[in-house]
Parts: C-alpha cells; structure tokens; sequence
C-alpha cells in the first residue's frame, strides 16, 4: 500500500507564504518580552517575544506552525547587510491578542565559544530579539512555511506532538488552536529538556492538562531524574514509560505524529516507534526498506528519508 493512499493521511491546510520579502522587510514593534523557563537558574536563557505585526501583511495572514523573518540591522564581517532567520511562530492563528496581529516567538540566546580561538560567538539574530525591549522597532518577514501545520480538517485528527527546545513554539499555537476550537481532539504532548529548570512554558502547559482532559502533558528530563520515575528520559522514552497509552493513540488512523526540535531526535522517535509497532500501524507513520527493517537499533539519520520514510502521517521540523 503506498504511503500516500494510507487510511487518515490529512488534507493540507491551506496556508499563505512569503508576502514579506527579505528585500523589504516590514516594520512591527515587540510589545512583550519575557523568560519562559521553569526557572530563572535554567541553563539557556530563553524567552517570549510578542511583535505586534498589525498594518503589515502578515497580520491575519499566519498559522499555527509557520515561521516568520527576522531581519537584524548591520552588518556581516564582509561589510553586507545580516540575512534574516526563521523563528517558529508560538501562537495560535487568532494570534496572541484573538486578531491575528500579535504574533509570537520562543527565541534561545546563542553564546558559545569558537572551537578554533575560544573567543566569545554571539548570535546575531538570537541576541538581538532578545535585546529588545516593548516599544522597539524590529523587521520581519513571511510568512513561510506549509507543511508543518495543523490539517485542513483538525478536528478528523488526534495528536502527538514532541519537542525538545524551541521546539515547543509551534505546539504552544497548535495546541491554541484546538483549545479554541473547543478541543476536539486528543492531544499528547512529549516536551524534552536536560533539567527541570529548562521546560519552556510549564505553567501555561500544567494549566491547560488541568483543564482539558484531552489533553496530556509529559515532561522527558534527560540529566536528572523525574517525581514519576528514577531513570532520566530522552523524549522517546516516553512512549515507553506510558505504553498503554501511546498504543492506544498510535494505533488509531486518527492519529497524526509531529516532531520538532534538535536535529536527531527523531531517529530516536522512529527507533521506539519501530519496537512498539508491528506491520500496518508502524506502516501508518514509517516507510521503511527492507533492507533495514530487521534492525532498527543499527538505523542512523543519514538512512532518513532514503530508507526509512515518514508517511504524511509523520511530520518533522528539526534544525
């Protein structure tokens, strides 16, 4: 059976692109910026940006899941001007004010060391969202982005979502979506981190579990251990620590797998799906070669989308 003519593949939603090009770039204004860690001691500093976007075209123009520009000023050591980076976009359709004209990002301050010189490497684009503060001018573009979005029909669906990171940032607008959509569906959320201190959005995540009972909210802490387990998790382990529950979920054609996050996370994702699932459940969300499918412990990344393929069941955004 091909993987296109597979029972619940999604229809597309449909999703507007690009009417902010880099080579001119809109002015918006950040009205908010905050941490959203689970504490102030967190290893990265991460925050919440909102930009109030109205007056430009991307006003009611984004999803859920799409990404937008961000054009920081100056320029490069060769003396041309900085070319933008994509954020993930972390609020729902309706935006952050219900307009769709305040949109936000989950952004990650880069401070790292060169490996040559040990000199100090700031982020251009990272560090400058960060520095800002409300009232400030910032330049945008988009929007991009049409695969990594909620289907046409989200209510036919139910969900699994993991992420590491950032990663949260389009799951955060998702899950908003379904919310407001009175949440139809089931949702299960896997969010990854090395410490506690470092989940991004755990009250706001914690809140909506309590008040939504479709929706179920895992923690995978991978450096230290957790209230409910002595082992410390990677975001896969999870779908082992709660079989009865993904087997459930994963075994429906409703269902539909999103993963975002570090680069590598899925090859995980694919190992434990692959020793959870047998024949057309694991056929629902992996295409995979039969050279390899005898086993999935040897699989690596670069096997990815060669011989092991996800189905339009399985969406990836990983960096």
């Amino acid at each position: 059976m091909s993987a296109d003519t597979l029972p619940g593949i999604p229809t597309p939603a449909p999703v507007q692109q690009h009417l902010i090009s880099p080579a001119e770039p809109a002015r918006a204004k950040v009205v908010r910026s905050e941490l959203c860690t689970a504490g102030r001691k967190a290893a990265g500093c991460v925050r919440h940006v909102e930009i109030d976007v109205s007056g430009t075209p991307l006003a009611g123009s984004f999803r859920a899941g799409q990404s937008f520009g961000v054009v920081p000023p100056g320029t490069n050591d060769a003396g041309k001007p900085h070319k933008l980076r994509l954020y993930s976009i972390a609020s729902p359709t309706a935006g952050e004010d219900g307009r769709g004209t305040i949109l936000a990002t989950t952004v990650k301050r880069t401070i790292e060391e060169h490996w040559d010189d040990h000199r100090l490497f700031l982020g251009v684009c990272s560090n400058h969202l960060c520095d800002l503060q409300e009232g400030d001018e910032v330049f945008v573009t988009g929007p991009a982005g049409k695969r990594f979005v909620l289907p046409e029909n989200p209510a036919d669906h139910d969900y699994v979502f993991v992420a590491t990171g950032t990663g949260i940032a389009p799951f955060r607008g998702m899950i908003g979506d379904l919310v407001a959509a009175g949440m139809p569906s089931k949702i299960t959320l896997i969010m990854g981190a090395p410490y506690a201190t470092d989940l991004l959005y755990h009250d706001e995540l914690l809140r909506l579990a309590d008040e939504h009972h479709g929706f179920t909210y895992l923690t995978a802490i991978s450096r230290e251990r957790q209230d409910d387990t002595d082992e410390r998790l990677y975001v896969q382990d999870r779908l082992r620590t709660h079989a009865d529950h993904f087997g459930t979920m994963l075994s429906s054609e409703r269902t539909l797998v999103y993963v975002c996050g570090i680069a590598g996370m899925e090859l995980g994702v694919f190992r434990q799906l692959a020793a959870m699932l047998r024949g057309p459940e694991l056929d629902q969300y992996l295409a995979i070669d039969e050279s390899v499918a005898a086993n999935p412990a040897a699989w690596e990344r670069k096997m990815i989308p060669r011989q092991i393929k996800p189905t339009k069941r399985m969406h990836l955004e990983v960096y």
